[in-house]
Formats: structure tokens, C-alpha cells, sequence
């Protein structure tokens, strides 16, 4: 875990026992220090046993609402933590050759693990700045254009194509609507059907709406074990219903947003167990699942030709929904 340690409300209780667990390491720790006669390795361990006892209490009980929370936490690993990790060689591929650039949807090519890979995916920054730069991971139509650039080029050289999602949702603006908004997204998502090579998609965080779907039409669709998938963010959903976004808990829950809620509708083919506490507190190991996960499935699919990818994404899709009937 980083030093600087953001904790969600309802882990006050993990939060008191770390800094606690703090505290006495100062005290037995460097210069400055208590005495060094002053031995504290027990409490500690205590500490840390009971810390990690709770910490495993709290994340087997997550409702709705709370994995929300989890799913849009600041620290949990975002398009660039993944890529800097996984993909080696990579070379970014900017411009929709339309309008312009959009920081939102990144991509280009790369290998993972020695296999040449489009990758692709929303990126939300992690401060203010890189937060104001990628628009907090919503993009406009050109960012949706150029992920349909991007599938034209993997589809050409026959390379597989992987998508990380994880927004709010689309750009909302006037702007944004005044150049085809809608359009670039349904464009997307049906290039994303047709697309005759592998295409794996993975929910990491926050899945929205059509800006999610948008790069999410592929042959296997996972999602972290603490993220989300609505077609609405539950405060919208609230707003609508009962016009009151404080009750975004309410929505939650009636919505069934959560990777397993998913799992069980169909909606999504796997789900990718998260370290203890969530992915936030141990990225490196996170990062390292979702690649395992990514090889384990291109290599299912990968011995597919293109007409049966194809109809078998299009199936997958046309019965989300049937068994409800």
C-alpha cells in the first residue's frame, strides 16, 4: 500500500487501526525516535492481524453502493498503470483523422507478454491536472472515432484488440453533441461487432453507459471483481426516479451494477478476483490477474476464424436478456 492512503467511510475502522499501527512504528522506528529499548513488535502484529481480520470482514460484505465507491476509488490502477506494466513496445496512435485528439480514449500498439496487441481504453488521471487533461475519462466523439480507427488497423494486420473501460460515462456537452456524439458511439459499438479479430474487453473500474459499451462489444467481456456496469451512474438513476441523487444507494441496488449481479444476467463472461481490500491496495498484483486473464482468453479465442467470431459475438450479444423473458 502507498504511503498516502485514501480510505472510503466505511473503512474508518481499517483507518484507526492503521494509524495506530503507525504511530508505534515511529516509536520503535529511526532517528528521532523513542527509546530503542522500547519494544512494540508485538502490538504491532496484533494490530496488523486484527487490521487484516477486518479489512476481509468489511470487503466479503460490499453492497451495491459500497462497491461503487470501490470501483471509482482514485488509487485503483488506471489505462496507463496497465499499459506500463503489460505492454511492452508500445507506441500510442493519436487523432480520429476527423476533428482532432481526445486525452479520454487512449490507444495504440504494443505486446503483451511477446503477442502484438491494440490496446485501448479510457484514462482518468490521477490528480487535478491529469484529471482536467483526460476530462476525468469521458470522451467526446472524436475519442469514439479513433477507437474506430484503431479497430480498422488491428483488423487489417490481424491483430487481436483489448479494452479497458472505465468511465462515467460519455461527454455530456453541447460541444460534444454538436459533433455527433450518439453517432460516434453506435459506430463504435457496431465496428466493434463486426470486428473479425479477437476482442477482449475488461471493466477495471467505473462502467457507464454507451460511453462504456462503446469499446465493450467483444468476444469475452470481464470485470474486476469491485467494479461496475450501468447503463446509468446510480446518482443519475436516482434523479430520474425518485428526484432525489441522494438516493443513489436505492438505485444501486435495485440496478444490479455489480460484476457478480452481471455474471449471474449474463451480461459479462468473467470476473477477475481482486486482492484483499481491493485493487487499489495491491495494483502491481491486480495488473498482473488482468493479464493472465487477457492471455487465457486470446488464446481461447485464437483459434476462431473470422466469420465464426463474428457470429459468435453477435449471438452473445442478441441474447443478453432472453433467459429474462
Amino acid at each position: 500500500m502507498s504511503s498516502a492512503r485514501t480510505y472510503l467511510d466505511f473503512e474508518r475502522p481499517i483507518a484507526e487501526l492503521d494509524s495506530k499501527i503507525d504511530e508505534l512504528k515511529a516509536i520503535c522506528g529511526g532517528p528521532g525516535g523513542a527509546s530503542e529499548n522500547v519494544d512494540v513488535s508485538d502490538e504491532i502484529g496484533q494490530l496488523q492481524e486484527k487490521a487484516s481480520k477486518q479489512l476481509k470482514s468489511i470487503y466479503e460484505k460490499l453492497g451495491p453502493w459500497q462497491k461503487t465507491l470501490v470501483a471509482r476509488h482514485p488509487n485503483r490502477p488506471h489505462f496507463n498503470d496497465y499499459i506500463q506494466e503489460l505492454i511492452s513496445d508500445y507506441t500510442p496512435l493519436c487523432g480520429d483523422r476527423k476533428f482532432g485528439d481526445d486525452n479520454a480514449l487512449l490507444g495504440g500498439l504494443g505486446k503483451l507478454r511477446g503477442r502484438s496487441v491494440m490496446v485501448m481504453g479510457h484514462e482518468k488521471g490521477n490528480d487535478t491536472e491529469s484529471r482536467l487533461k483526460h476530462n476525468f475519462g469521458m470522451a467526446n466523439p472524436e475519442g469514439y472515432r479513433k477507437a474506430v480507427r484503431l479497430m480498422d488497423l488491428a483488423e487489417r494486420f490481424n491483430i487481436p484488440v483489448v479494452s479497458f473501460v472505465d468511465t462515467a460515462g460519455a461527454f455530456p456537452g453541447r460541444e460534444a453533441e454538436e459533433r455527433g456524439q450518439a453517432e460516434a458511439i453506435a459506430r463504435s459499438i457496431d465496428r466493434g461487432l463486426s470486428l473479425k479479430v479477437p476482442f477482449f474487453s475488461i471493466v477495471t473500474g467505473e462502467g457507464g453507459s454507451g460511453g462504456a459499451i462503446a469499446i465493450a462489444t467483444a468476444d469475452c467481456v470481464a470485470m474486476l471483481e469491485h467494479s461496475i456496469y450501468t447503463v446509468i451512474t446510480p446518482e443519475g438513476c436516482a434523479a430520474i426516479l425518485w428526484r432525489d441523487a441522494g438516493r443513489a444507494k436505492d438505485a444501486a441496488k435495485a440496478m444490479k451494477i455489480t460484476a457478480q449481479d452481471l455474471e449471474k444476467l449474463g451480461i459479462v463472461d468473467k470476473i477477475i478476483e481482486e486482492p484483499l481490500g481491493g485493487a487499489h491496495r495491491e495494483t502491481e498484483t491486480t495488473i498482473a490477474s488482468v493479464g493472465d486473464a487477457i492471455c487465457s482468453s486470446l488464446k481461447e479465442l485464437s483459434g476462431l476464424d473470422s466469420q465464426a467470431l463474428i457470429a459468435r459475438r453477435r449471438e452473445k450479444f442478441l441474447n443478453i436478456g432472453r433467459d429474462l423473458l
